[in-house]
């Protein structure tokens, strides 16, 4: 394999990373407030709008590996050599690793606030408050994974 062929399979494993990792985060995070807000609902559906937003805010880290493995993508017709395809591997993994642990993270915090809309369906943007506080994680992965990602030199 030459070193061209090796860092654009290196850069193309590094965008996989980035959104299968943070998908599975997505996918994981969407399955706890999914269930209890299923649960909350079968006892009062006119709560559905208050539950939706805390029910798909995990789904945001998903977004965002498919965001940072589009900007990886975006740069394998530049890579020629072993180097650069290392260098966009590793610009992938900040945010393949908060999306991962974020998404679940931020799918236990809205599961909580699950319970709390359903106790007390007017404080529903507090619980949306609190998932946020998680969401900063993932927000701050992309950021450096697009900063690291801009930074290797073609």
């Amino acid at each position: 394999m030459t070193d061209l062929s090796l860092g654009v399979v290196l850069a193309g494993i590094g965008a996989g990373l980035a959104a299968i990792m943070a998908g599975i985060g997505s996918i994981i995070g969407i399955g706890y407030p999914g269930r209890a807000a299923a649960g909350v609902l079968s006892e009062d559906p006119s709560k559905f709008g208050s539950l939706f937003l805390l029910v798909v805010l995990p789904g945001t880290q998903g977004f965002y590996g498919f965001v940072a493995a589009f900007l990886i993508i975006g740069n394998i017709p530049n890579v020629v050599n072993i180097s650069q395809g290392m260098q966009l591997l590793f610009a992938a993994l900040p945010i393949a690793f908060t999306g991962l642990l974020s998404g679940i993270h931020q799918g236990k915090v809205c599961a909580a606030g699950v319970s709390l809309v359903a106790k007390r369906p007017k404080e529903a943007m507090k619980g949306v408050i609190f998932a946020a506080m998680v969401e900063t994680y993932a927000v701050l992965g992309l950021l450096i994974t697009f900063f690291l990602n801009n930074a290797v030199q073609f």
